[in-house]
């Protein structure tokens, strides 16, 4: 059954599951495969607004830090809270309700098998018998007492505040100076956040999707047919994924069910395979309307040749066996530089992603 709702509808084989402290944490594992958002379009503007704001200041407090960006912050705020997606934000920053982690105290819950004593008497976390972390950055409150920092003007420096709290992110991360353009000094600065193997991977991954997000592919050098297709896909960015969803054309209403049972007949939008067939369309080129099938349309370019061997316009396909196109399971459209328009999955929204951001790549078609 997973094989045929993946020919069909572009579904995330299970098996590709992101991990389950994300799954834990953020609750948007659905189908396995990456989790959801990917792009800008799953933070809150105003959160992201502190994720800008703090990498301009973040200098201040760390003269000799290189390489901060809005992805690393946002990467490991889409892990520790999902940007606080589902609490107010107010204009100055404060988020309401406050999040609290589990407390701490060795009982297993959330994963937790150690006991750390209280040391804010309750200040943070609210609670004097012991210790939670708190805040969109998760910090426990004795760390916030050391990297803490007023990044908004009203003399208090609060964890609960979406400027204080991504201030205080950037400047633990950036530790005495560190340089995150290099790829080691970057996970050891995730690696300080939660000393996990399967912690840092997910938030680098997030950090890689949101840095492909963040840059618009350069289209001057293109033209023609090439050109057309792309502009009909990035022209779609921002819509909703649905099940079964888009043609050639447009967005339209899905169908029921995916393999997690999430039904696309009340959202209009698209899905992989809608999205490649409406882009191509606009360049009068018909494809079918699965992406199995889409595989079989133009010259294949194998996976043995590495996304290298791509260029703009191809398909890019993905399989939970690669060698074997029968086992197919998403297209995207590739623009260049390791990115790709992609609808990813229920819950999420036609985006740019990283070429790398799905798993099973299995090689790509040309057809202009």
């Amino acid at each position: 059954m997973l094989l045929s709702f993946a020919a069909v509808c572009c579904a995330v084989p299970a098996g590709n599951a992101i991990s389950a402290y994300v799954a834990l944490k953020t609750g948007a594992q659905d189908d396995g495969g990456i989790a959801e958002g990917g792009s800008a379009a799953d933070i809150p503007p105003r959160m992201l607004s502190a994720y800008k704001k703090a990498v301009q200041q973040v200098g201040k407090h760390v003269p000799k830090c290189q390489g901060m960006r809005w992805p690393i912050l946002a990467g490991i705020a889409k892990v520790e809270s999902n940007h606080a997606v589902g609490r107010n934000i107010a204009a100055g920053g404060d988020i309401r309700p406050k999040i609290y982690g589990v407390l701490l105290n060795g009982s297993g819950a959330g994963g937790n098998t150690t006991v750390f004593p209280d040391t804010d008497g309750g200040k943070w976390d609210g609670n004097s018998g012991g210790e939670r972390a708190v805040g969109p950055f998760q910090f426990l409150p004795s760390t916030w007492e050391g990297v803490g920092k007023d990044a908004g003007g009203d003399k208090t420096a609060d964890p609960h505040n979406a400027d204080d709290a991504a201030l205080g992110a950037a400047i633990y991360l950036c530790g005495n100076g560190r340089d995150l353009t290099k790829r080691a000094q970057l996970k050891a600065a995730i690696w300080q956040y939660n000393h996990s193997g399967e912690y840092v991977a997910n938030v680098q991954g997030w950090i890689d999707q949101y840095t492909a997000a963040a840059k618009d592919p350069d289209l001057k050098s293109l033209s023609g047919k090439v050109r057309t297709v792309i502009e009909a896909a990035l022209s779609q960015r921002g819509v909703p994924y649905s099940w079964g969803g888009g043609n050639a054309k447009g967005k339209s209403t899905g169908i029921c069910c995916s393999p997690s049972g999430k039904s696309g007949t009340n959202i209009k939008g698209f899905d992989c395979s809608g999205l490649t067939t409406y882009a191509y369309a606009k360049a009068g080129i018909s494809l079918p309307r699965v992406a199995t099938a889409q595989a079989g349309v133009g010259q294949r370019i194998p996976a043995s040749l590495g996304t290298g061997a791509l260029k703009p316009g191809d398909l890019v396909f993905y399989a939970t066996a690669p060698g074997r196109d029968q086992t197919i399971y998403h297209v995207g459209i590739y623009v260049g530089s390791g990115q790709m328009v992609n609808a990813a999955r229920p819950g999420t929204v036609v985006r740019l992603d990283a070429v790398s951001a799905m798993s099973g790549y299995a090689g790509g078609a040309r057809l202009l």
